[in-house]
């Protein structure tokens, strides 16, 4: 789950990272009445999970509670890489003296974290990279030792931060570690990391990226899902414990195990090249379980996308059985009664593979079409989308 920034704030402040938190706001009254109350000059700041921002107008200096108004008026509902703007962040405008970039990131080749740190880094880290790319330093984090002082003293003195701020910055390196491992963050990035006046260091923005897989242990991070910017049907998805992924597609994919649904992606969008172009509409996987009420979730969230057409179930037979997966798509055709509409087209193989194809052909369902093979099924399912 991606943060936005003022969430990532609030993480940063709660293990000793120097930032400010600001007044995230709905309206542009409110912008008003914040930057009023903080007084001076301030930042409008859009709120959306997408960088650039202050590229594409996201980000405004108010020199007035007025400006601040204004501002926030046509940040606003304005769109950033086709995220809506629904909140905006009101700041105390803190100029950088320097800009810097730091971050600490999971490592998937090397099965390690990561740290990336530039003194010369800051919003233009990208550039940096191109121009002068070993002023980006990358610096390897041992996953069982982590970042202690020490290993804080060696990053500082690799990425040449100045010699009045080392002890800041080997502080805030220490609590940003903090943030990555007790927050089970998979990223966690300041850019820029600024140097203001009087050698103050502090965060002036933060991403953080954190394991849903960890989920479990913060029933605190319930608060950070933005449900207003998370697609309707994954909300409904995720309510009901499944594994759903909207895509922009006609066919709808129902599987078990995630290796199988997703060569399913695979042969779905090859079949949809003969038939119109059609692709897979979402990606979700019911797991080892495929009971009524399971399939029946499955198909409620499938079959309420405005956008499928057809309904590929797919499915290989190991610990839950086909004839097992048969009577949950025959039970929740039964659960959803007038609701399911649109053909399913269902392909069934492993154990107890001919019981399961006996139920769907005694059950006759008008709504249903068994086809015997993956490739055989991926083409129907594409052909009824199409028509």
């Amino acid at each position: 789950m991606d943060l936005m920034e003022y969430q990532a704030k609030e993480l940063f402040a709660k293990h000793n990272v120097a930032t400010t938190l600001g007044t995230v706001v709905t309206t542009a009254e409110e912008a008003k009445a914040a930057a009023e109350q903080i007084g001076g000059v301030t930042v409008i700041k859009a709120q959306v999970k997408a960088g650039g921002r202050g590229k594409a107008g996201g980000v405004k200096i108010a020199k007035t509670a007025d400006e601040a108004f204004e501002h926030a008026s046509n940040i606003l509902g304005m769109e950033i890489k086709g995220l809506t703007v629904n909140r905006v962040l009101v700041t105390p405008a803190t100029p950088p003296v320097e800009e810097y970039y730091f971050s600490f990131l999971l490592d998937r080749a090397n099965r390690s974290y990561l740290c990336i740190a530039s003194v010369e880094g800051g919003v233009e880290i990208e550039e940096v990279a191109k121009t002068n790319p070993e002023a980006v330093r990358q610096i390897p984090v041992d996953a069982g030792t982590g970042v202690d002082e020490a290993k804080a003293r060696e990053i500082v003195a690799d990425a040449k931060f100045p010699a009045e701020l080392a002890e800041q910055a080997v502080e805030m390196i220490q609590s940003l570690w903090k943030v990555f491992v007790e927050e089970d963050a998979t990223l966690v990035e300041v850019n820029p990391l600024a140097r203001l006046e009087g050698d103050k260091l502090e965060a002036l923005d933060g991403k953080v990226s954190l394991d849903e897989n960890a989920d479990f242990r913060h029933p605190e991070h319930e608060a950070f899902v933005d449900n207003d910017a998370t697609d309707a049907l994954e909300v409904k998805a995720k309510s009901k414990g499944l594994n759903y992924v909207k895509l922009d597609g006609q066919v709808g994919i129902i599987g078990n195990g995630a290796g199988l649904v997703m060569s399913t992606l695979d042969v779905v969008a090859y079949a949809g090249e003969a038939h119109g172009g059609v692709k897979p509409a979402n990606f979700l996987d019911i797991g080892g379980g495929a009971s009524a009420q399971v399939m029946a979730d499955g198909l409620d969230v499938i079959l309420h996308d405005e956008q499928v057409k057809s309904v590929f179930v797919n499915v290989f037979g190991g610990i839950t059985s086909c004839d097992a997966v048969a009577n949950g798509i025959k039970g929740a055709l039964e659960i959803l009664g007038d609701e399911a509409k649109k053909p399913l087209v269902v392909r069934l193989d492993g154990n107890k593979v001919e019981e399961g194809r006996a139920i769907l052909n005694e059950l006759n369902h008008p709504l249903v079409t068994l086809v015997d093979t993956m490739d055989g099924a991926a083409d129907k399912a594409a052909e009824l989308a199409n028509a």
